[in-house]
């Protein structure tokens, strides 16, 4: 029986060493979902590779190095914050966009519903895929 409670102390440490449940592998969101939450994102990005709006296109964002995408005029802070968008630091950046990258130029405060940030985050990777 020892090595039952053993296994139940040990889980949430291999749970915190591999990144977390959520985004170990990618994100437990609906892809569905997060089609309709993109759209409060759809006035300044587009989904579409090259489309860059008031903001960057997101087509290829889950991977990318923060800064990079073509033919956009990125903030300084944006340039020099060397993020790679993984889900778990866009997860943090579109909780509270201003405090994971101060001085960035986008206004919006962030995505507060942790299932919404999964859900857009599962839409994103879809177009990410290459």
């Amino acid at each position: 029986m020892t090595g039952y409670r053993g296994l139940a102390f040990l889980l949430p440490t291999v749970c915190l060493l591999a990144g977390g449940p959520a985004y170990a592998q990618g994100t437990e969101g609906n892809p569905e979902a997060g089609e309709k939450v993109f759209h409060q994102c759809q006035a300044c990005h587009s989904i579409q590779p090259g489309q860059n709006r008031v903001g960057p296109s997101l087509s290829g964002v889950v991977g990318r190095k923060s800064g990079t995408e073509p033919h956009y005029n990125y903030s300084p802070a944006m340039k020099s914050a060397n993020i790679i968008w993984t889900p778990a630091n866009l997860d943090k950046y579109l909780a509270d966009p201003k405090a994971v990258v101060p001085g960035n130029k986008m206004p919006f405060p962030g995505l507060k519903s942790e299932e919404d940030r999964e859900n857009v985050i599962a839409f994103l990777e879809q177009h990410s895929k290459k």
